[in-house]
């Protein structure tokens, strides 16, 4: 089960139930997959209109790895993600949003 309140988010991936994070290795895996100089410009990238789905895909890998998942974008290329793009581009933002929300102290 996916633990919000630890920035985890569920998705099933070909009929398995997936848990994703965005640990800092992910965010950094993240930042080299898109080219990004740094985590500004690659939330800006997200923000922006020119949101393209393979960047959905990379978060969304980004992600399960960071919960452990040893799979590669190419894996998910022709995966059937339960929801499908909707699904996934709402993992994604969720993802985003708790990777970057303030933490109570």
């Amino acid at each position: 089960m996916a633990n919000p309140w630890t920035g985890e988010v569920a998705l099933t991936v070909n009929g398995e139930r997936h848990v994703a994070k965005l640990t800092l290795g992910a965010l950094a895996e993240l930042e080299d997959w898109l080219g990004a100089d740094s985590l500004a410009q690659m939330v800006a990238r997200f923000e922006g209109e020119g949101l393209k789905s393979a960047d959905v895909l990379a978060l969304v890998c980004a992600g399960l790895r960071g919960a452990g998942w040893t799979g590669q974008v190419e894996d998910l290329l022709n995966a059937e993600i339960e929801g499908g793009i909707l699904e996934a581009a709402r993992v994604a933002a969720r993802l985003l949003v708790l990777a970057f929300r303030p933490v109570p102290v």
